[in-house]
């Protein structure tokens, strides 16, 4: 079979279809030769035949993105074995066949009926066949072939990752890479130069450039300053077809940024700058600004502040705020206008971060000169000294003088100054000043021991600017005067044993003293010189602020006197001296031999009543006999009235408690049932509870006729007749509860308890005669009771 495309009917194409034929024929083995062997006979040789020409091949080729009215003609399938009558069928199988591709099954034309798109698919492949339209018998092997789709230049290249925003630094030498940016092109790169792509720069000239195979934008300038210009729009164009007129194009944007570098210097505006101060500014406080300014941008322009030098670097200081990289001028010492009107300081701006490829252009710093003049401002009066410390003695009179505070105005003007007392406490209200010459004076009497220490605020004021006012803090001390007598130190409990030897220290004494150490701090004891020797005690004063109190006698006796009084005198050594009298009080008391006190008052009067110890402790241990005989007494009357027998059931007051379930109806050992019947069921003898009765139950329903009649008053008197003769009952008084209702139902009673007999020698066939209300419990009943007979 013989294949003929005409894919290069084109006129543009002829020359490429006729060089794709060459090379699919050459390389491609588009012709394919089926040879007729025959298998040879084993042990026979080979027989050649004369090959017999079968398919004749070629590739097919079909045009992407055909627009023309007529299905578009691939090629042609022939077979050798077709004479031309239309005996032989041609059949196309595969991608597209029969619906992309169709074939006259007697030519063996093949069209393409589509319009195709390489970019979407690049080839089919199909199976062709030829069969005798006849018996449908297959004149040539099926055989596989391929229709490519020839790619035409339909597709414009495409930035995926477009727009672009990159930044390059500043100054950068010519040159530098800043991006690479790629187009794509969806047409075939194999073929033609449909998918070859140029690029070129469309805006951007002559900052940048783009290399024109792999678009790559470099700097086109030398030293491209950002101060100059900052940001850059480039549009880079990319084209196929080589760069060829008629090729498709594609555009993108590339914005640059420049980024700064520390390029440029500080530099301060003005050489000279002036500010002016007032003398009145607080120490600390910030006084003036000052900028260097700097082109470039972030850290690069970042900068410090120091006074280099000038006669005022020992009064001011500089910072810089990193905010706004200003130099903050403060305050360092006070300013006085009338001792330094103002001051000269130079002041240095530096960068802080340094580039040292730029450094030929510097130097990275400026310096300038600023002049301070201090301002003249009206001030308050100013004290001589920052705070006083004056004395006055105690008790002095009002009115006494106690100092003078002084204050002038500092201004030129050198005004009057008045003087005042700050009330804002009560210690001010105890001196008083005199407004011209500051003289303060005592307005009360002090005492020291009371507050040894005032504190008061003295203010002075210009009078021509009375608003003008400053304040100096003024200590008063209170000197000691020696006005109070020395006391004991304590009230003294002294005692002294019955045993005692003469000149033995029974008590050491002390004094204090409310003045101060200047006028209190000796003391001197003594016994009072008025009265006669004492013969009991004496004094010694010991010459260190204290005294002794020593015995005279070797025995002192309780009984004849337990308690001695001994005035003491104390002096001070003060200017005048002052001294005080007070009274001890002496107990005598009886001590161990080691000196240990045992007792005072109390066995004192033991004593005098001539009861010894011993006496004392026989009387308490008697007396507590005694109360163990009468409580051991009153324990056995207790004892003897308690009952002998002690019982639930008491002989006297019986009540009978049935407070026990037993062993049921049958049980009779746990209580007496027969006290709760009622008359009409009643025995005429009660008999004992051990012995079964030999009676025979009543009927029901067929009561007595002689119970009916019974009154409920008899029938308790021949229930009390019977608990007297009955022999089963204890021997002591009982109490019987009958707890009788009546009868109103003619049926009677239905309970056991009704019955005199247990429960199995019960009738129960009057049952049935009850009525249909009954009927249930006379077939239970009527159905156990042979079962319990037997």
């Amino acid at each position: 079979m013989r294949i003929t495309s005409t894919s290069c009917i084109c006129p543009v194409l002829v020359c490429l279809c006729f060089v794709q034929r060459c090379y699919g024929a050459a390389h491609h083995g588009s012709i394919k030769v089926t040879r007729n062997q025959t298998k040879h006979i084993e042990g026979e040789t080979e027989v050649h035949h004369r090959p017999k020409r079968g398919w004749v091949w070629n590739q097919f080729f079909v045009l992407e993105e055909h627009m023309g009215p007529d299905p578009q003609y691939v090629g042609k399938l022939h077979s050798n074995s077709d004479k031309g009558d239309g005996s032989v069928k041609y059949i196309l199988t595969g991608e597209g066949a029969g619906t992309i591709f169709i074939i006259d099954d007697t030519t063996g034309d093949i069209h393409s009926t589509k319009s195709l798109d390489r970019e979407q698919k690049t080839h089919y492949v199909l199976h062709a066949q030829a069969i005798d339209r006849r018996t449908n018998k297959p004149l040539e092997p099926e055989s596989e072939f391929i229709i490519k789709v020839q790619d035409i230049n339909d597709n414009a290249p495409k930035f995926t990752d477009g727009p672009y925003i990159v930044t390059v630094p500043e100054m950068s030498e010519m040159g530098t890479s800043v991006l690479q940016v790629t187009a794509t092109d969806a047409d075939d790169p194999t073929y033609g130069n449909s998918a070859r792509v140029v690029y070129s720069i469309l805006q951007g000239q002559p900052y940048f450039s783009v290399d024109p195979k792999t678009g790559v934008i470099r700097t086109a300038l030398h030293n491209m300053d950002r101060e100059a210009r900052e940001h850059y729009s480039v549009v880079i164009q990319a084209k196929d077809m080589a760069g060829q007129v008629g090729g498709l194009s594609g555009s993108t944007t590339v914005n640059i940024t420049l980024t700064d570098v520390n390029d440029n210097p500080p530099r301060f505006p003005q050489k000279h700058y002036q500010l002016y101060v007032p003398e009145s500014a607080q120490v600390g406080s910030a006084v003036g600004k000052i900028k260097a300014n700097d082109a470039d941008t972030g850290s690069n322009a970042d900068m410090k502040y120091t006074i280099i030098n000038g006669d005022g670097s020992g009064v001011f200081s500089i910072t810089t705020d990193k905010e706004t990289r200003e130099g903050i001028l403060s305050l360092k010492k006070p300013l006085n206008y009338e001792k330094k009107k103002s001051y000269t300081l130079n002041i240095e701006g530096a960068n802080t971060h340094l580039d040292f490829r730029f450094s030929h252009l510097g130097p990275f710093k400026d310096v300038t000169m600023l002049k301070v003049i201090v301002g003249d401002v009206d001030e308050p009066p100013l004290f001589t000294m920052p705070s006083y410390i004056m004395e006055v003695y105690e008790n002095a009179k009002i009115g006494t003088p106690v100092g003078t505070v002084t204050a002038h105005d500092p201004d030129a003007a050198n005004s009057l100054v008045r003087y005042f007392i700050d009330h804002n406490t009560e210690e001010d209200r105890y001196f008083t000043i005199d407004a011209s010459t500051g003289t303060i004076k005592t307005a009360k009497i002090f005492d020291r021991e009371e507050t040894p220490w005032y504190n008061i605020t003295v203010a002075a004021s210009e009078i021509d600017n009375p608003g003008l006012v400053s304040h100096v803090p003024v200590v008063v001390r209170i000197l000691d005067v020696n006005d109070n007598p020395p006391e004991l130190a304590r009230d003294y409990d002294v005692v002294v044993c019955e045993n005692t030897k003469p000149g033995q220290v029974i008590q050491t004494i002390t004094a204090t003293d409310k003045d101060n150490s200047a006028n209190g701090a000796r003391f001197h004891f003594s016994l009072d010189e008025g009265l006669s020797l004492n013969p009991n005690f004496t004094l010694r004063n010991n010459e260190d602020n204290t005294a002794s109190i020593l015995t005279r006698r070797r025995r002192y006796s309780r009984t004849t006197q337990d308690i001695y009084y001994l005035p003491v005198l104390i002096s001070d050594g003060g200017v005048p001296p002052l001294s005080s009298s007070s009274t001890l009080t002496i107990r005598v008391c009886a001590c161990e031999r080691d000196g240990r006190v045992r007792t005072c008052h109390a066995e004192a009067f033991l004593s005098s009543a001539g009861l010894s110890t011993g006496a004392l402790i026989a009387i308490l241990l008697c007396i507590v006999i005694l109360l163990a005989i009468v409580v051991l007494f009153i324990t056995l009357r207790r004892s003897k009235k308690e009952p002998l027998i002690i019982s639930e059931e008491d002989v006297r007051e019986n009540v009978v408690t049935y407070d026990d379930e037993g062993g049921g109806e049958e049980d009779t050992e746990a209580f007496d049932i027969t006290a709760l019947r009622n008359p009409s069921a009643a025995e005429e003898l009660k008999y004992r509870r051990d012995v079964r009765p030999e009676v025979k139950p009543l009927s029901r329903h067929h009561p007595s006729s002689s119970l009916d009649s019974i009154d409920v008053q008899e029938f308790i008197k021949q229930r009390l007749a019977e608990a007297d003769l009955d022999p089963s009952v204890p021997p002591y008084d009982s109490l019987q509860t009958y707890a009788y209702e009546g009868h109103r139902s003619e049926a009677g009673s239905i309970s056991s308890l009704d019955s005199a007999t247990t429960h199995s020698d019960q009738d129960y066939n009057y049952l049935g005669d009850w009525g249909p209300e009954f009927k249930k419990l006379a077939e239970l009943y009527g159905e156990i009771e042979p079962e319990r007979t037997t």
